[in-house]
């Protein structure tokens, strides 16, 4: 078997900015695996769509600086770090000198070093200094406070402060520990909304770690970053100015994104010198099921979870360590269930080295799974992006990425758990049924040859800044010279409104918190909508899990399926009010998926640009969104039935992107260039492009598919045309509608492409059809929604080529994006 092969000199450079690529070491073993998990399958039916071998590095070398304490040094050499990389000791060397510095270098590229050198040092040299350490997930940050420990360095006393540590724990914490691992959670709820109880912690805090700080985007980065901006201010005023050191994976303008994460001005560390083993990248579609049908008759492709199974499966036959990540929760107990049982088959003793790790677990079984995979007792484990920012697991064979995980830095994070060093590895690129998926395993230089994005967050928010400025007000009364902090006019007027509310009280020297009552419960900053619901078995009130209420009508609705480890559960009830969802044990032969109705008004237009029978506008909207009903399918995604649902409506006010066509220009015979549709079948091609459009967005700004929603229809009440809008998720908006309008031609060209370049008939979801649509997907255009796309794009690029200051524009912004 053949498959198209290219060896890209050049891909090093785009994963990393300023690397030197050694020559391509050899890849026989990831070759080996390759060939193991395509054997038996015909030439004709191949799923393998490209090939690309990224070559291995060299490591650069530096000396260990004279001001670092050699007790820390011997620590370290002792763990393995016998000779550290020159951007370890760059980057730590700027924090020691007092220096905010960013470290954005690869996976297992050591930047832990980096801030623990600096750190241990200054704690090893003054016995009162103190340090914080952030990380995004609980696994992570206990990873991160075990390697600490194990140092044994006197006097430093690391200690974990999150939901997971106990009660009689937390009050020596506070009295003793000096570094702190916590998460932006806690922060936030436990120790700056009490910390004059933290008095000691912060008089002599000299570090803030921010670990993995990329993945702080949308509005959970939003409120991340006033929650530092709030550190900042506690800390000063108990006379401390920590230096901030942070570490991401490889992203666009590190030193940018990091200054507004913090707020500080911050140097940035982008060279990797670390050696990495040659890796073999593998893009793969499912193939189409030939027995089957979707809805209205669509073709149905294998599912990426299900392929990902049957390929872990054959890697752990092979011996292969391998990470699978999966989307969802469900989809990665579905895939981890699916490799079993395939391994039974074979032996039962490989079936029990498979398991799945995902949020929501409980600390006593995240902590199990996470010793098993160190220990290396699994072999092959399914996980959602728990483990992209989760425990350090050395020496991986193969990753395999059961769909696009939205952004492509999140996607080189998790390709880089494969291979270590020397070691050559397999990354496999699994392509769900949708159009983004399927645009990228056809265009690989979309991935291979394109520049990480920028990270998107909005701190000005009002619907972030208005919770973020009554906890601040609550800690300490905020005064007129401290709103450049967070945002200058912004703030001013976030805060007049909080005065009118009575939640504020304005005073000559600032502003008051009103209440006893400190407002930090109250304020969700993942953006989730408040407290977990509760997932209960009914018969045994066992605790299973959590979902957030944000998601809780689509995923734990009356009727829904719920797996945890493994085990299947249907739901019984949802009480929203209570925060719980109650369920019982039962292994139905179908799953289940949610079908949701919007209906959207636009509140003000903040932008708007005519091209002549088409207008693009950028604006506030208010939509309003209801789960109506489910659909049960067959796991090959042949539909059983459809059940209605009763659950109450949801309202959203927020920031969309949306572009209006004239009816001249959707008829041809009224206007050249137009679509030539009769109206019959406009609502089908704008649902169709609605549809496609939702569904590539996350090529130029990063987001998921899932963080933003559409409405399209013939005759919109507000514009008075035809409309199709695309907005974010998010209460304000987390900026994802606002790049959209900034690259709005290669969007919508992109989108265009995906269209027409897929061999179905008539639509499907690999194009125009969406797993969320209220309507079923039903009425879709597919060529309709070709063609209005070249109605628009045509009447764009004529006035575009009359005004190149806005072609320039729109090429920037999509290479920003």
């Amino acid at each position: 078997m053949s498959y198209p092969c290219a060896t890209l000199s050049d891909v090093a450079e785009s994963l990393a900015p300023n690397q030197n690529a050694a020559s391509a070491a050899p890849t026989e073993r990831a070759r080996r695996l390759l060939d193991r998990i395509t054997a038996g399958i015909p030439e004709a039916a191949d799923p393998v769509t490209h090939v690309a071998e990224l070559p291995a590095r060299e490591p650069r070398h530096a000396d260990w600086p004279s001001w670092a304490d050699p007790r820390v040094v011997a620590a370290l050499r002792s763990a393995g770090a016998t000779r550290p990389w020159s951007h370890q000791i760059e980057a730590a060397s700027l924090a020691f000198d007092g220096q905010h510095v960013v470290i954005s270098t690869g996976t297992a590229s050591g930047k832990s070093l980096a801030y623990q050198l600096p750190v241990l040092s200054s704690l090893a040299q003054d016995e009162r200094a103190c340090a914080l350490y952030l990380s995004p997930t609980k696994a992570l940050g206990a990873d991160q406070l075990r390697a600490v420990s194990s140092f044994d360095i006197p006097g430093v006393r690391a200690a974990s402060y999150d939901g997971d540590t106990p009660l009689a724990e937390r009050d020596w914490v506070r009295a003793h520990a000096r570094w702190v691992f916590t998460n932006p959670d806690m922060l936030h709820r436990g120790i700056l909304a009490n910390h004059a109880r933290w008095a000691r912690f912060f008089r002599k805090l000299t570090y803030v770690v921010v670990d993995e700080c990329h993945s702080y985007r949308g509005v959970f980065g939003s409120h991340v970053a006033l929650l530092l901006r709030r550190l900042r201010r506690v800390a000063r005023h108990y006379g401390a100015s920590p230096v901030f050191v942070l570490a991401s994976a490889t992203t666009a303008a590190p030193a940018d994104f990091a200054g507004r994460l913090t707020g500080e001005e911050c140097a940035a560390v982008v060279d990797d010198a670390s050696p990495r083993g040659a890796r073999v990248v593998a893009l793969w579609e499912p193939p189409l099921l030939p027995d089957f049908t979707g809805e209205n008759g669509a073709p149905v492709r294998r599912s990426a979870g299900a392929e990902a199974g049957r390929i872990l499966a054959e890697l752990v036959v092979e011996g292969a360590r391998s990470l699978v990540f999966v989307r969802s929760r469900r989809g990665a107990e579905l895939t981890a269930l699916s490799a079993r049982r395939l391994l039974s088959e074979v032996d039962s003793v490989l079936a029990k080295q498979v398991a799945a790790y995902r949020a929501g677990f409980l600390p006593e079984e995240r902590r199990a799974l996470e010793k098993a995979l160190l220990s290396g007792d699994l072999l092959g484990v399914a996980t959602t992006n728990a483990l992209e920012l989760g425990v350090d697991i050395a020496g991986l064979d193969a990753v395999v990425l059961a769909g696009y995980p939205g952004t492509l830095a999140s996607f080189w994070q998790q390709a880089g758990r494969a291979g270590r060093a020397a070691d050559d590895a397999l990354v496999v690129f699994v392509a769900r049924d949708d159009p983004l998926d399927t645009y990228l395993v056809h265009h690989p230089a979309a991935i291979l040859e394109r520049p990480v994005e920028t990270t998107v967050l909005d701190p000005a928010n009002p619907y972030v800044l208005a919770p973020q400025l009554a906890c601040a007000a609550a800690e300490l009364p905020i005064t007129a010279g401290e709103l450049d902090t967070f945002g200058s006019a912004a703030a001013r007027d976030v805060l007049d409104s909080l005065v009118a509310d009575r939640l504020l009280r304005r005073r000559p020297s600032g502003w008051y918190w009103t209440s006893r009552d400190r407002p930090h419960h109250e304020v969700d900053i993942r953006g989730s909508g408040g407290e977990q619901i509760a997932v209960v078995e009914a018969d045994t009130s066992r605790l299973l899990g959590t979902v957030d209420p944000g998601s809780a009508c689509t995923t734990v609705h009356p009727g829904a399926v719920y797996l945890h480890q493994g085990s299947s559960y249907v739901v019984d009830e949802l009480d929203l009010e209570s925060g719980i969802a109650l369920v019982h044990a039962e292994d139905p032969d179908w799953t289940t998926s949610p079908r949701e109705v919007a209906d959207i008004s636009v509140l003000s237009t903040q932008e708007r640009i005519d091209y002549g029978g088409v207008s693009v506008c950028l604006g506030d909207v208010a939509v309003s969104s209801q789960v109506v009903g489910y659909l049960r399918r067959r796991p090959s995604g042949e539909i059983l039935d459809q059940v209605a649902l009763d659950l109450p409506e949801q309202k959203l006010e927020t920031r969309a992107v949306w572009y209006t066509v004239s009816a001249e220009l959707l008829d041809s015979g009224r206007a050249p260039g137009g679509a030539g549709l009769d109206p019959a079948r406009v609502p089908g091609a704008l649902h169709a492009a609605e549809h496609a459009a939702i569904g590539l967005l996350p090529l130029f700004a990063t987001c998921d598919r899932w963080d933003i929603g559409g409405v399209s229809t013939a005759l919109h009440i507000d514009t008075g045309e035809a409309t199709v809008f695309v907005h974010d998720g998010h209460p304000g908006g987390a900026g994802f509608a606002d790049r959209g309008f900034a690259a709005l031609v290669p969007w919508l060209a992109a989108t265009r492409e995906a269209i027409n370049s897929c061999e179905c008939p008539a639509g499907c979801p690999s194009c125009v059809q969406s797993p969320k649509c209220g309507n079923g997907n039903d009425p879709l255009d597919k060529a309709g929604a070709v063609a209005v796309l070249d109605a628009v794009l045509g009447a764009v690029r004529h006035h575009v080529g009359r005004h190149d200051h806005v072609v320039h524009a729109a090429a920037d912004a999509a290479t920003n994006c």
